[in-house]
């Protein structure tokens, strides 16, 4: 098979592209990665120098591609589906990059940062940066309230690479600061793309991985399904 997703099922990034491969139903083969293992640890820092997941490679092409938006943009120009995923229209195109941007920026990284800091030991821990964090993740939720008023999607009718980002950085981040009683466009916002049937596959395909998820606690029954529940 021409294209190889090397991922982690509970990663957001993660998510944000495979909702573009499901939205227009692209041929892939998936590879989990494993960067606790230092053999495949080694093996992918030839594919990634950073070890950020996740990646992309190419066969066909001979190339592999980082960074999430790239990858869809490279898979809008080089794979393309029925749904483009970033706009043919210029001024349309733009906005969907800089909500993409924004997504990524304002509520990926600081839910990010939160969950990360979990996972550190007690004397390793940043409160004062976790606060900061909670504090951005507010201030992005205003910001996209009233982005997402007369709104469908995140830039308009069309849902575009702003929403693959949106898509997991918003259902992680509900669990650690909510907003479904405080935003209401953002909350109507988010339960369109849990419906979307791309969401709903990347959500049933990461449900026997949740039990890992650091704020495991905090997920809804809904997400969990009957074993984990």
């Amino acid at each position: 098979m021409a294209l190889t997703f090397y991922f982690h099922p509970l990663s957001s990034y993660c998510h944000k592209v495979l909702l573009a491969l499901y939205e227009n139903e692209t041929p892939f083969a998936a590879r989990i990665v494993d960067l606790g293992d230092a053999d495949e640890r080694a093996r992918y820092r030839e594919l990634s120098p950073m070890l950020k997941i996740p990646a992309l490679t190419d066969e066909a092409a001979g190339r592999t591609v980082i960074e999430t938006s790239i990858i869809i943009e490279y898979l809008d120009r080089h794979h393309p589906g029925p749904r483009p995923l970033f706009p043919r229209e210029e001024a349309q195109a733009l906005e969907a990059r800089l909500w993409d941007r924004l997504f990524d920026a304002y509520v990926m990284t600081p839910m990010a940062k939160i969950v990360a800091d979990r996972l550190r030991g007690e004397g390793e821990r940043d409160p004062r940066g976790v606060a900061e964090a909670k504090a951005t993740l507010g201030q992005a939720y205003d910001m996209i309230e009233r982005q997402l008023a007369g709104r469908t999607w995140a830039i308009g009718e069309a849902f575009t690479v702003a929403d693959c980002a949106a898509a997991p950085a918003l259902f992680y981040a509900a669990t650690l600061v909510p907003f479904e009683t405080t935003h209401p466009n953002l909350a109507a916002y988010f339960e369109r793309l849990l419906a979307r049937p791309s969401n709903q596959r990347v959500l049933a395909e990461a449900r026997p991985w949740f039990r890992y998820y650091p704020y495991r606690e905090a997920l809804p029954a809904r997400f969990l399904g009957e074993v984990e529940a």
